[in-house]
This record gives structure tokens, C-alpha cells and sequence, in this order.
């Protein structure tokens, strides 16, 4: 079994933000393999269930709010019977540049609060991730505020184009696993601007 897991914060006033790329990224790809999306209260999360490419797949979106997107996960991890090894985390990234997606197999929170919870509860780093790049704001200092608001109407394109690059790459994931993706998919070009 594999678990695709997308980041972001519950409610409407969230749902169009920058830092719920990875809600919208699951979205997407349960909208491409028809899969609904369906509240599952004991582990805090919406969670879909299909086959796709003779695996056991659950699309899920933690609804605890990013900073504790780990009490889900470490939720999920127990319901499936599955390890860290077998779970996908999409989520946001303020340093790579707008558009731009990586997968990696392992690494630090890089200061992403969803991330640093996840390996909080977990108790290791050791679980696939990728990231998709949202840029930076011109002030530093306004990242918490600027990662709740929306993409720009000139930002929109590249980020529609990121989202269907971040689901074919979790789609790769699934079917082909970390090291043939990464290949496909970690090539430094972000998507056309």
C-alpha cells in the first residue's frame, strides 16, 4: 500500500493559498483516477482509497492544520499498517523557485512547519517528500503571512502547470518508485513562467 499525502490547512478561507499546494495537488490527482474524497474523523483526515498501478493507494489531506499534520500521518501510518517508507508527503517550499517541483527520498523539515511535525511524530526523516516551489517574498520577514495568501494572476499559469507536474510525479512515484521518479522529474527545470 502507498499513501499520498497533501499538506495544506482545512477550511475555505485556505483553500486557494500558497501554502495548500499539496490539498490541491492530492485534488488533482483524485479528480484524474476518479477517486472521492471522504472525512475519516478517528484519524483526522479526508482520505480517498483506489488501485493504481497494482498498489493499494490512499489519497489523504490531513485536517489538523498544517503544525500538526503529524498527528495524522503517524494516524494514517498506524490504520494502513504501512511504514514511513511508503508514504509521499506534497507540500509547499518557500526556496525553491515559483513552479519548480523535487522529490527526495529523505531529508530535515527545511523549516516547514508540516514537515517538522511529521518527523516530530514519526521519530525520523526517513519518509518520500515533494516539494513544489511557491518563491519567496521580496520582505523575508512577512513569510508566515505570505504563505497564506493566493498566487498572483501572473503566478497562475506556472503553478497550474507545477500541480500537473506534481501529479504525474506522484503518480511516477507509485508506480515506479523514488529512484526512476527523482530521474524524471528532479531535472532543475522549473516550469515555463
Amino acid at each position: 500500500m502507498k499513501l499520498i499525502v497533501g499538506l495544506g490547512n482545512p477550511g475555505l478561507i485556505y483553500t486557494a493559498s500558497r501554502h495548500n499546494i499539496g490539498f490541491a495537488v492530492v485534488k488533482s490527482i483524485a479528480r484524474l483516477l476518479k477517486v472521492a474524497l471522504k472525512k475519516d474523523s478517528p484519524i483526522a483526515a479526508v482520505i480517498g482509497k483506489t488501485n493504481c498501478s497494482q498498489h493499494n493507494l490512499v489519497l489523504a489531506l490531513p485536517q489538523t492544520f498544517m503544525n500538526l499534520s503529524g498527528l495524522a500521518v503517524k494516524a494514517m501510518l498506524k490504520k494502513f499498517k504501512v511504514g514511513p517508507q511508503d508514504i509521499l508527503v506534497v507540500c509547499d517550499d518557500l526556496d525553491l523557485e515559483l513552479g519548480r517541483i523535487r522529490i527526495r527520498p529523505h531529508g530535515s523539515s527545511g523549516g516547514h512547519k508540516g514537515l517538522a511535525s511529521i518527523i516530530e511524530q514519526l521519530g525520523t526523516q526517513e519518509f518520500n517528500r515533494l516539494r513544489i516551489g511557491i518563491g519567496r517574498p521580496k520582505n523575508s520577514a512577512d513569510t508566515a503571512r505570505y504563505v497564506l495568501t493566493g498566487f498572483l494572476r501572473k503566478e497562475k499559469a506556472a503553478m497550474e502547470k507545477a500541480k500537473e507536474d506534481a501529479a504525474s510525479c506522484c503518480l511516477s512515484w507509485v508506480e515506479n518508485g523514488i529512484a526512476q521518479t527523482m530521474n524524471i522529474f528532479n531535472t532543475g527545470t522549473p516550469c515555463a513562467k
